[in-house]
């Protein structure tokens, strides 16, 4: 009986890995400086899985529901035009990068 559970349970996340990523409940309300922190976001629409309409917003590995008819946010999203603003990455980070590039390059 448990091994059927667990194969069960293993089809149904194969078919919908989406299911478990849905945002429940949303905010109405985003702090003030929330939005310049924010790393990537998605758009989460109603559909068969998710039965809410959201904005998922990814700020140092957690994620914040909020509503999309925030002014706000619709602003924001307007004027970036669903670009999010990079980190600057300290010089260190950026120097290992370009060697790492150039090291693929060579091969």
């Amino acid at each position: 009986m448990p091994i059927l559970f667990l194969t069960l349970l293993l089809l149904f996340l194969a078919l919908f890995p989406g299911a478990f990523n849905c945002c429940t409940k949303i905010s109405a309300e985003i702090p003030k400086g929330i939005l310049r922190r924010v790393e990537r976001f998605e758009i989460q629409r109603v559909d068969g899985l998710c039965h809410l309409e959201a904005v998922i917003l990814y700020i140092e590995r957690r994620k914040f529901c909020v509503s999309p008819r925030i002014r706000k946010l619709k602003k924001w999203m307007k004027k970036n035009k669903h670009k999010i603003p990079r980190k600057k990455t300290h010089g260190r980070v950026q120097r290992r990068i370009k060697i790492l590039k150039n090291k693929e390059k060579k091969q």
